[in-house]
């Protein structure tokens, strides 16, 4: 076995190659490798061995897989697929590969029209590096027909983030697993090559396991070894020096948005202010932008072609910030980052270090700022616990399925659950081996298939546990940074002497009377609109619902309003609690009724109503006919009272697909017993959640003689 750093002719041309085309990539004659850089291109290039680098951002990984491509090319290797799991980080990586001379294209769900080019450029060999989404790999035609034939050519797998792997890491994405698969089809000789930044230690050896071995070589910054067999591991330091850290805990959402919007000019250059909810990015940009500042919202709800606009802003300064949930993280590149704010904490610490690694990769200083919220918990559990499949569930999808294809909208007829939960519960069965993806839709393989339910409750624990440490994090009187670098079983943690415990608060903390205004009004604006449905869901003629198609424009609702959403960050909170599980039911408020005159008043209808109608509540009578009476009072209109319940009423429970809450309210009501007037009615309910509530009890008043029905509720879900 050859020591660490033993240099030998082959590893000193090698070298020399791979200098020159590193120079390349960065455009810098007097540009070296990092520490770590060169040893896991060897690896890869001469070994042609499976490597695992766990490196902090910024520190170069894309480096590696290029210059290793470039090298293994001009040995007649054949192309480098490379799994990248965000479109902006395609876009990121195939700028940087041009600039090195490396011939990349991607294959994804933005440009189809592409994919017969692409694929004849495969044939030509006239590609360097073919990037793909993991989801990709399990798209029937591209696994099916392309990709045989690509790991027959392939040269080099390189797997980008790949934490996403580990069920254990703070992003896992069920695609992510069947990378397994790839590498049992390719050659041995192949070398791959897994990257990521935020990866501790139990994540290292799960994702060294999917790579198809263990963790058995490493190589540290200071020390290293070759080992013979397994997977090589190189891991750095992951302390980033230019980050300033700190930790501002206030009180409320509203002293946040004051001091967001009494400093955030002050903040340095450009940055990201994360939120935890898309309303929360929405809301926040909208009340920077009229405060004059230049941000835009960015989130997974956002238009794709407004998202890579929104980028390209940030990159080139146009914009102070981008205010972003999640889906601005792994792989956006701005090396001039100045700062990144958190409004609400992320989970765990590992993703909070993923986040905040966007600023400061080639600047001496970047300010990052955590702002926690008291809400911060809840948002956690409501995550967690939407990501995890049941039990029940997943046996109910398996038994709905046969060897005869079933596409996800048919599928979502047949089992009561909504779309992304339901997709997300078929890729996880799939990775197991209990369904598969065909043309057509989904099918049945037959194959044993038991819920591990002990690997559930262990990664459920595992959350909780990362959820303490966040809150941990928030609280220390230690060096934050240090905090962090243990969060991910760095051995080379030690104080920054930067941070606010290290160094002293560093970040303003007054907040003034202006600012405290704006933010109070905003907190204070009210009314979302309620969208009404406009067609029958697809299977509900399954459920013995005898509908289909479009509603007719007679039988429908028109648009409504809400106070607000259960997510806001200003009404939101006070509904949360009324909402909130074991809350009593209770008449409704002088405050929140006075909120709901406002939303009346700002509504802005075609038709001013001319009676009020309640909805039956099983959980919420005396706040529903509260609030019914005391609207109708305050508009001096007649109050009907409420539809009648027929058997009971609405059966169906919150969470499940279109089809199924269509079918558990359909026929539940009966306006009956009402004196309905031909004019508009105003009809009244505590919580919108599908609408379907709404949308078949509009239909019963217009039935009964409404001239129109105009939905009102105290909340919106979502």
């Amino acid at each position: 076995m050859r020591e660490a750093g033993a240099m030998t002719p082959e590893t000193t041309d090698t070298r020399s190659a791979a200098l020159a085309a590193l120079r390349e990539l960065v455009g810098r004659g007097d540009a070296d490798f990092h520490d770590g850089q060169f040893e896991a291109i060897e690896a890869l290039v001469e070994g042609r061995r499976r490597a695992l680098v766990v490196q902090r951002t910024g520190w170069g990984k894309s480096a590696v897989y290029f210059v290793a491509t470039l090298l293994l090319r001009r040995r007649g290797g054949g192309p480098t697929v490379l799994v990248s799991p965000l479109l902006a980080l395609m876009r990121d990586q195939i700028a940087a590969a041009e600039r090195a001379g490396v011939r990349a294209v991607a294959i994804n769900s933005t440009n189809p029209h592409e994919w017969g080019e692409v694929l004849a450029r495969l044939d030509r060999d006239e590609v360097d590096v073919l990037l793909v989404s993991p989801e990709r790999l399990n798209n029937p035609s591209f696994r099916d027909e392309q990709l045989p034939a690509l790991v027959r050519r392939i040269g080099m797998l390189v797997v980008d983030e790949a934490h996403c792997i580990s069920d254990w890491g703070h992003d896992f994405r069920p695609d992510y697993r069947r990378l397994r698969e790839l590498i049992a089809q390719m050659p041995a000789e192949v070398p791959v090559l897994a990257t990521t930044a935020t990866a501790n230690s139990r994540v290292v050896a799960d994702v060294a396991e999917q790579l198809g071995g263990e963790a058995s070589g490493s190589l540290e910054r200071h020390g290293g070894g070759d080992a013979e067999g397994g997977v090589v591991t190189i891991r750095g330091p992951l302390a980033r020096t230019s980050l300033r850290l700190g930790v501002l805990r206030l009180p409320d959402s509203a002293s946040r948005l004051a001091w967001l919007v009494g400093h955030l000019g002050e903040m340095p250059g450009s940055g990201i202010i994360y939120t935890l909810t898309v309303a929360a990015a929405n809301d926040t940009a909208r009340l920077l932008r009229e405060r004059g500042h230049e941000v835009r919202a960015y989130t997974g709800q956002t238009d794709p072609d407004e998202r890579a606009e929104s980028e390209g802003m940030l990159k080139r300064n146009e914009v102070k910030a981008l205010v972003a949930t999640s889906a601005l993280g792994m792989g956006f590149d701005k090396p001039d980052l100045g700062f990144v704010l958190h409004l609400g904490a992320p989970s765990s610490p590992v993703a909070y270090y993923q986040q905040v690694g966007r600023a400061g990769r080639a600047t001496e200083s970047a300010d990052v700022l955590l702002l926690p919220g008291v809400e911060d918990r809840e948002i956690w559990h409501y995550f967690a616990t939407a990501s995890m499949p049941d039990r029940e569930r997943a046996e109910r999808v398996i038994a709905a399925l046969s060897d005869t294809p079933v596409s996800t909208p048919a599928l979502e007829a047949r089992v009561d659950l909504r779309r992304t939960p339901l997709e997300l519960l078929l890729k996880v069965l799939d990775v197991d081996g209990a369904v598969r993806r065909e043309k057509g839709g989904w099918v049945a393989t037959g194959a044993p298939w038991a819920y591990d339910e002990e690997r559930y409750r262990r990664i459920a624990a595992e959350r909780l546990a990362e959820q303490q440490h966040m809150i941990e994090y928030e609280t220390t009187g230690g060096c934050r940074m240090e905090f962090l670098q243990r969060s991910l079983d760095d051995a080379t943690a030690a104080p920054c002497g930067r941070c606010d415990n290290c160094a002293g608060v560093w970040y303003p903390t007054a907040i003034g009377a202006e600012a405290s205004a704006t933010a109070a009004k905003a907190l204070d604006r009210v009314g979302v609109p309620i969208e009404p449905r406009r067609a029958w869901p697809t299977g509900a003629d399954r459920l013995g619902v005898p509908v289909k198609g479009r509603i007719s424009p007679a039988e429908q609702a028109s648009e409504g309003r809400a106070l607000a959403r259960l997510t806001d960050l200003g009404w939101g909170g006070t509904l949360r609690e009324v909402f909130a599980a074991g809350a009593p039911d209770a008449p409704v408020s002088p405050q929140l009724l006075a909120a709901c005159v406002r939303v009346l008043a700002d509504w802005g209808w075609a038709d001013r109503p001319v009676a009020v109608v309640a909805m039956p509540s099983r959980s919420k009578p005396l706040l529903v006919d509260s609030l019914a009476r005391g609207l109708a009072e305050v508009g001096r209109l007649p109050y009907l009272g409420a539809l009648d319940p027929v058997d009971g009423g609405p059966s169906g429970q919150p969470g499940g697909n279109s089809a199924f809450r269509l079918a558990g309210v359909w026929g539940r009501f009966s306006a009956a017993g009402l004196d309905v007037p031909a004019g508009p009615v105003l009809l009244v309910d505590d919580l919108a959640d599908s609408r379907w509530t709404l949308t078949v009890a509009a239909r019963e008043l217009r039935l009964a003689g409404a001239g129109g029905v105009l939905p009102f509720a105290l909340a919106l879900r979502g």
